[in-house]
């Protein structure tokens, strides 16, 4: 290839990558549904973008080391100590039985149908059990599905990677070193000499990563740099000894980190994130590019016959068996049996082990990549266009409210709850005394977990369905602190309460973000006239303020606020609902 051939296939690569993904985002579909079709539609048209051509033989290699990065990802977020309870048994017995029973139809299915050889379609098995986050996540932004059932597919997902890796990772190791020849025997103790490689590059790579993280206490770019650079050349060490022992030190190092003490990983990883989704977007339009429609066009037919088995027969399957006892209803059951696509890492697996298995001669092993790309491009879509309407059939749909988080249980602050669930507004509030607790509770308010607050402030955890946070605590320092770091995310907007003075506080003053109340009304002005009994109420804004009222914030149609603050009052528009705190009443005011 020419300099300018190089230059016009990288290009193409990079910007279908990121364009693919960023169209994605903006038609809240996953990535994959635009990814694939770009880096297939290309590679048709054109040459210059084909790896193969631009990288020669590093790209197996690249691919690899790719994968061995998605895969540490993956084992970052694989801790069970956050599901608890009926949740954590069905989670788990879902990755089980999808598991188990993908892995055997999609192996029953292939030998026959598909003309594979055993040992490759045991690995085709490993592979297209693994859904994934990436995938699953966009289906559930937009179907909104009720809370029980966003969580056990949303940790299912999450957790099925790296068990699937786990499994892909050993299946691979097995069946290659099944043909290697000799006997049962020197079989076994290959296998377990490419695992044994695995497990002491983990240990090494965990080391360096506890020297990095924990004690050297390296920033958020630096860290990210450091475990990029880590994970990259422990597998590559790996695959140096043993040619498929780095994807198991990789995924094995994410677990290190997150069970063992020492390590403190952000659950948002902001720039690690981005660096997983740029190789993601580069690996599968260049996976994409290599699948020629002639390797499709001869398997298609039986490989929509094997999305029909694990659609059909295997998921329905697994999700009865999973939820037995679970306290599920009969439609969000129904809704478990309908979402299992295939995503990313199936992708990726199947590229790296494929190579490996034609170039050791397995027989069937060049129809590994077409079928698996044909799988996850069927089940994306099928799973995309029906998900919805589906939801919808079977009730499990949440309603298209706002659901504002209140931090704070002062009795004005449940009183302002109240108004915005009036105004039709699915509130959610969290407190930190058992007192407050207990006063949100007898208002019939949403009372959100414990650990919500604490996870999203000090593990930078996401708040899921959160569509804005008020912090209405009568602690300044702390709602400017929560304020700041829950701004980092940049997912939801923040409101805190204004610092009761510009002499009062040690961050508060200083503080960032947008602020609640006007100059004038203050927090401890709406506590003492809520005490003496004036009321927070929620009304149609259709002209001025009443005399005596004052405007707290807009509730637009759609449900987002728009709080007064230091700016000054909203412009209010038709259709609003203008939450207010009314005048103290004649007489003495009850008890709150």
């Amino acid at each position: 290839m020419t300099t300018d051939e190089i230059l016009f296939g990288v290009g193409l690569t990079f910007v279908l990558a990121v364009g693919s993904q960023i169209l994605a985002a903006r038609l809240r579909v996953p990535a994959l549904i635009v990814l694939l079709p770009a880096g297939f539609t290309a590679g048709a048209l054109t040459d210059d973008i084909h790896p193969d051509r631009l990288l020669g033989a590093a790209f197996a290699p690249m691919v690899s080391l790719a994968v061995a990065v998605i895969l540490y990802d993956s084992g970052l977020g694989l801790d069970l100590r956050k599901l608890r309870g009926r949740q954590r048994r069905t989670v788990g017995r879902l990755i089980v039985a999808g598991v188990v029973l993908s892995w055997a139809a999609t192996t029953v299915y292939a030998a026959p149908v598909l003309g594979m050889s055993g040992q490759a379609a045991l690995v085709l098995g490993a592979i297209l059990v693994v859904s994934g986050p990436t995938v699953v996540g966009p289906l559930l932004a937009f179907v909104r599905p009720d809370d029980r059932l966003q969580r056990i597919l949303t940790w299912e997902g999450s957790l099925v990677d790296p068990v699937g890796g786990i499994l892909g990772a050993l299946v691979y190791a097995a069946v290659l070193h099944d043909g290697s020849g000799g006997g049962f025997g020197h079989r076994v103790v290959q296998f377990a000499t490419s695992v044994g490689v695995g497990l002491a590059g983990a240990v090494v790579g965990t080391a360096l990563l506890w020297l990095l993280l924990a004690k050297l206490r390296l920033g958020d770019v630096p860290a990210t740099s450091a475990q990029l650079a880590t994970v990259i050349a422990v597998a590559a060490a790996c695959d140096m000894v043993r040619d498929d022992s780095g994807l198991i030190a990789a995924i094995v190092m994410g677990l290190a980190v997150v069970y063992l003490p020492g390590f403190d990983v952000p659950e948002e990883r902001p720039f690690f994130e981005t660096l997983v989704r740029l190789i993601i977007g580069l690996l599968f339009v260049s996976i994409s590019a290599t699948v020629t429609p002639a390797s499709v066009w001869h398997v298609l037919l039986p490989a929509l016959g094997l999305v029909a088995v694990l659609v059909l027969v295997a998921r329905p399957l697994a999700a009865w068996l999973a939820t037995l006892g679970a306290g599920l209803t009969r439609g969000e059951r129904g809704f478990l049996a309908w979402m299992a696509p295939r995503g990313i890492v199936a992708a990726a697996n199947a590229s790296t082990f494929s190579a490996g298995l034609v170039a050791a001669g397995t027989g069937g092993a060049g129809k590994i990549l077409p079928v698996t790309f044909l799988v996850i491009a069927a089940t994306v879509t099928l799973y995309g266009l029906t998900a919805v309407p589906v939801a919808r059939h079977l009730g499990v749909t949440r309603a298209t409210r706002a659901r504002p988080l209140l931090v704070g249980g002062d009795p004005w602050a449940v009183d302002l709850g109240r108004a915005l669930r009036s105004a039709g507004l699915e509130v959610l509030m969290w407190a930190s005394t058992e007192e407050q607790r207990e006063r949100i509770r007898a208002a019939g308010l949403e009372l959100a977990p414990g650990e919500l607050l604490a996870a999203a402030t000090g593990r930078g955890a996401r708040l899921e369905g959160i569509t804005s946070v008020l912090l209405l605590t009568d602690e300044d320092d702390f709602n400017a602190l929560a304020s700041e770091v829950l701004h980092r995310g940049g997912k939801v907007p923040v409101y805190r309460l204004g610092p009761r003075s510009r002499e009062y506080g040690v961050v508060a003053p200083y503080g960032g973000g947008d602020t609640l109340l006007a100059g004038e009304l203050t927090r401890l002005t709406v506590f003492q006239r809520h005490r003496q009994g004036a009321r927070i109420v929620a009304r149609p804004f259709d002209g001025p303020v009443p005399q005596g009222y004052d405007l707290l914030l807009l509730v637009r149609p759609g449900g987002r606020l728009a709080p007064v603050g230091d700016d000054g009052a909203p412009a209010p528009r038709p259709g609003d609902v203008a939450v207010l705190l009314g005048p103290v009443p004649d007489g003495p005011a009850g008890p709150d």
